[in-house]
């Protein structure tokens, strides 16, 4: 069986048509995609939000790529932060990959001091991260289940979250 040597490290300006291609290339077939995903980073990076860049390479080559942004909540509470997109190009997707990039992007976040970090995606899958359902931080466009949270300091704020505007683009 061949090992997989990849590396995560920061997104660098030269990475950009790399992770746009990344991206089209890991949400072209995903049923829950809206297609948007490329122009939401692209969106994301023009308007200053996109605050944790990280991708993944091997071999000189981008293989996947993840996207944090701040979120805003309703109560004031600041510091908090979405995770996603995460893109893996389909021949390493459940390979590990998109973890690998979850857990650094975590990391990330807490070497920030983030309070916490919010989520829209499949629970089973988040759920190995740390993420977990809180009736107290809400999200109203999508179904309660699949919006999770995890906070680094223990406190979690009352109110609903948005993302920022850059998740309304549609090219």
């Amino acid at each position: 069986m061949h090992k997989y040597i990849y590396s995560i490290r920061r997104e660098e300006p030269s990475d950009i048509g790399a992770i746009n291609q990344v991206t089209i290339a890991a949400f072209a077939t995903a049923a829950y995609s809206s297609g948007t995903e490329s122009f939401i980073i692209k969106a994301l990076r023009v308007n200053g939000q996109l605050t944790i860049s990280l991708v993944a390479e091997e071999g000189g080559v981008l293989i996947g790529h993840i996207a944090i942004s701040p979120v805003t909540i309703s109560s004031g509470s600041e510091g908090w932060f979405g995770l996603g997109p995460v893109s893996v190009i389909p021949s390493r997707q459940g390979s590990g990959i998109g973890s690998a990039l979850i857990r650094a992007a975590i990391d990330a976040l807490k070497e920030l001091h983030a309070a916490g970090c919010v989520v829209l995606g499949e629970p089973s899958y988040y759920g190995r991260f740390g993420f977990t359902f809180d009736v107290r931080l809400q999200y109203l466009h999508a179904p309660a289940e699949y919006f999770q949270i995890q906070s680094f300091t223990g406190n979690i704020p009352e109110g609903t979250v948005e993302y920022d505007h850059s998740f309304n683009v549609t090219s």
